[in-house]
């Protein structure tokens, strides 16, 4: 890519100022150290907190206005950032499974669900997050993280050539 140099040795790129509301600009100084450090320890390397803290700001930015009208912003805020780096993580580890060896190709397997079925299932059996908190980490109601993870369940069911025998109805005679 090509850049536009003036005669004087300026960029018009580098010379635009992003229109940041203040207000941002302020959550940004303040809370940015705080948010480095918990995406670091979650995350274990500076690239990759660099890279969640800046794509948690910018998830914040997009939502400005709205988060404005929260009652409490910085609880609000700390969510996106929370959400962000837990996504990040998984991110990583949907990666690095795909690596992983089993004798019946459960990480395989694992590996070919959606993004939010592969998020349900890991927060729930490997994090043992109940489905409280895993819905309140991916934004979603407890019926949908159930759904997620019966759904999931179904598909690593056809994946691994799995077959469940039906529920047998108490009761019944058959």
């Amino acid at each position: 890519m090509t850049e536009d140099v003036r005669a004087d040795g300026s960029s018009p790129v580098a010379d635009a100022v992003l229109p940041l509301p203040l207000e941002f600009e302020a959550h940004y100084v303040t809370h940015q150290d705080a948010y480095h450090q918990y995406a670091l320890f979650y995350l274990g390397s500076n690239d990759a907190a660099e890279e969640a803290v800046h794509r948690a700001f910018y998830e914040i930015l997009r939502h400005w206005d709205a988060l404005l009208a929260e009652s409490n912003l910085q609880q609000q805020a700390w969510s996106i950032m929370r959400r962000v780096v837990i996504s990040q993580s998984l991110m990583s580890f949907r990666k690095k499974i795909i690596l992983m060896h089993s004798g019946r190709g459960l990480f395989a397997a694992l590996s070919k669900l959606p993004a939010r079925q592969f998020d349900v299932v890991v927060l729930r059996y490997v994090a043992q997050y109940d489905t409280k908190r895993i819905g309140w980490y991916l934004g979603i109601t407890d019926s949908t993280v159930d759904y997620h993870c019966r759904k999931a369940k179904e598909r690593l069911g056809d994946l691994l050539n799995l077959t469940t025998e039906p529920e047998k109805t108490k009761g019944k005679a058959t």
